[in-house]
């Protein structure tokens, strides 16, 4: 994926950074651990050339990531895929999935088991939150502080 230059100075010591990342994966219950590895890789050689402006501003990308994509294996199973880039303003975190019904919020009920929560999360943390429809399934967007 081609989203261009941060800024003219970091793309020619970073081009992986102005790249993004992008990720295509089976639909495998292991994926989720994948993309939340490639997402920190992106997101370290990320720092290296623009730091975030809060410590937990990583944390938080992995997270959204790895909600997403859990839930991704939960309610629509198949391929996926994970796309993660540097904006103006912050990180832009989209997920693919075969899926074209919009995510629902769950009900938390810690008595019956874990669960419930990833959707509540990803609002929680990301400033904008966009299902989008598309051929064949959905793309959710999540736009996070760095």
């Amino acid at each position: 994926m081609t989203t261009g230059p941060l800024r003219d100075d970091q793309s020619a010591f970073h081009p992986e950074v102005a790249e993004g990342l992008t990720a295509r994966f089976d639909g495998d219950i292991g994926n989720v651990t994948d993309a939340r590895l490639a997402a920190g890789l992106f997101l370290d050689t990320l720092a290296h050339s623009d730091p975030p402006t809060a410590p937990e501003s990583r944390d938080d990308v992995l997270l959204v990531v790895t909600e997403l994509a859990s839930n991704t294996i939960q309610y629509a199973p198949g391929p996926f895929m994970v796309r993660v880039r540097r904006t103006f303003d912050g990180v832009h975190v989209a997920v693919w999935d075969s899926n074209p019904d919009p995510p629902a919020p769950q009900p938390c009920r810690p008595s019956q088991g874990a669960g419930g929560l990833g959707w509540h999360i990803v609002h929680a943390l990301a400033r904008e939150v966009s299902v989008l429809p598309e051929r064949g399934g959905k793309e959710i967007h999540a736009f996070l502080p760095w």
